[in-house]
């Protein structure tokens, strides 16, 4: 993981509409476009894209704990459904936008401040002109296997106005 914070922010939509979706993750990653707020929230990153596969890194964190000591299972949920999302729209080309349709979430392991690193690694499974499904893994630093999921996300033109 980087060691350099991003800046956090929304990339503007006249942006978005100028890349592919692997070139505006890229531009994210090189830190020449901000990431989304939801990173700085959960202080997670996006380290790696290519087409059909995207990498999220965090350490868990006591901040992100449930009233029963564990890391809250949101903070899992919400890397797997980063990089099964960010799979997907590598393959999206210019002006086409995605959105989750549904996700399930299978957590194996509980995570604690004391995991440190985990690695989020979406690939995707089918890419269609309406709709993808990918899959998702959660591991720790050992290669231990947290969480995984699948997801189904609506492809659709991105508005032009």
């Amino acid at each position: 993981m980087s060691q350099a914070k991003p800046e956090y922010g929304v990339v503007p939509v006249e942006t978005v509409l100028t890349m592919t979706g692997i070139e505006l993750l890229n531009a994210m990653i090189a830190r020449q476009l901000p990431g989304p707020p939801i990173m700085e929230l959960l202080d997670f990153t996006l380290t790696e894209v290519e087409n059909g596969r995207a990498v999220f890194e965090g350490v868990p964190q006591f901040k992100h704990y449930n009233p029963l000591g564990t890391v809250h299972g949101g903070y899992t949920a919400t890397l797997l459904d980063s990089c099964m999302g960010c799979a997907v729209h590598t393959t999206l080309p210019k002006g086409i936008g995605y959105t989750t349709l549904e996700f399930k979430v299978s957590l194996i392991r509980a995570l604690t401040k004391d995991t440190g690193l985990v690695r989020a690694e979406g690939k995707v499974l089918n890419a269609g002109r309406r709709a993808a499904t990918a899959e998702g893994r959660v591991t720790d630093s050992k290669g231990r296997l947290l969480a995984h999921a699948t997801t189904t996300c609506l492809i659709f033109d991105l508005p032009t106005n």
